[in-house]
């Protein structure tokens, strides 16, 4: 099952670059193809709605207030091995020794340009049994990021179990925040 959401226009080719030409099938007795009237560029497809519940919708208030994922409030919203990473990043935190984690997490540690960000921000959601992927892409300065929220559902919600970039090459679950 996917679904695309969070901002108007979102389309899985924007997640994914376009698709590759058509391959030719090495018979040349075809007849060429007719050329295509010009037009304007077709609109995106509509975002399709995010359903309350969905994975969709536990990640997308991570990008109407960036830097959530770091608020102890949000901790029912994780479970292992995040919550334990973002745990030992408010313990160090509170012990005066200092930041483990980037406070610009959900961007790639991007540059904050909330109207590029609104502008870009794709979603697309996969949903297997009760484990899931919301991955998010967007573009800051001419640099497209991608990141991929795991979820598992736990008593009948989605909860974040880690949180990797795609584009970064980093993954929440792997920071040593001692």
């Amino acid at each position: 099952m996917l679904a695309a959401g969070l901002s108007g226009g979102a389309s899985a080719q924007g997640l994914f670059g376009a698709p590759p030409p058509k391959a030719s099938s090495g018979d040349d007795t075809s007849p060429p193809a007719a050329a295509a009237p010009e037009s304007k560029p077709a609109e995106p497809a509509p975002a399709a709605p995010v359903l309350p519940g969905s994975p969709t919708a536990v990640v997308k208030p991570f990008y109407e207030h960036l830097g959530l994922e770091l608020d102890p409030s949000q901790r029912k919203n994780f479970i292992d091995p995040a919550k334990t990473v973002l745990d030992k990043s408010d313990a160090l935190r509170a012990s005066g020794q200092g930041e483990c984690l980037d406070p610009n997490m959900a961007l790639d540690n991007a540059d904050y340009d909330k109207l590029a960000i609104d502008r870009s921000l794709r979603t697309i959601e996969a949903v297997n049994g009760d484990e899931a992927k919301v991955v998010v892409a967007f573009v800051v300065e001419g640099h497209q990021h991608r990141l991929e929220w795991k979820l598992k559902k736990v008593g009948g919600a989605w909860k974040v179990s880690d949180l990797l970039s795609v584009t970064g090459e980093w993954a929440l679950s792997q920071y040593q925040c001692e």
